[in-house]
């Protein structure tokens, strides 16, 4: 419970985990490895970055996005203390065609898993933009994890 309690302590809150449609899981475990799919930030965070979504804003989404994902990975591996590193991150920042600062809002889920995993929060990671996301969210976010049996 290490890494709930400093989520708790950020003054956050892990979300419930999502129910996904039939035919689709908010994570899949093959061995070790642990593939979160695509989670998005709340409705007060919907609009295009560079036109109703600031760069400050669009920080705090992917933060929120990205504690999405991890309340999907707790449904799968019953413990976030269980992962030993976090491998890889996609954002996906629903943007306007000019906006370039993608990476500073990435940085809202980097910083966090830095924050509540140090070393091994290091990962990969691309962020791109893209010209819409599901339900005009600002953006999307992908984790690729290794976790302890």
């Amino acid at each position: 419970m290490e890494i709930e309690n400093k989520i708790k302590a950020m003054g956050l809150e892990l979300p419930a985990a999502g129910t996904p449609p039939a035919g689709r899981a908010g994570a899949v475990r093959i061995g070790n490895i642990l593939f979160v799919g695509g989670h998005t930030s709340g409705p007060e965070f919907r609009g295009k970055l560079g036109a109703e979504i600031s760069v400050e804003q669009g920080y705090e989404a992917a933060k929120q996005a990205c504690l999405a994902c991890l309340a999907d990975v707790k449904a799968v591996i019953g413990d976030l203390d269980k992962v030993k590193q976090v491998a890889k991150l996609l954002c996906m920042v629903n943007s306007m065609p000019d906006f370039v600062q993608q990476p500073l809002v990435a940085n809202g889920a980097t910083d966090l898993l830095s924050e509540l995993y140090g070393d091994a929060g290091s990962h990969a990671r691309s962020a791109v933009g893209m010209g819409s996301l599901p339900n005009a969210a600002c953006i999307e976010i992908e984790m690729i994890l290794e976790v302890a049996d």
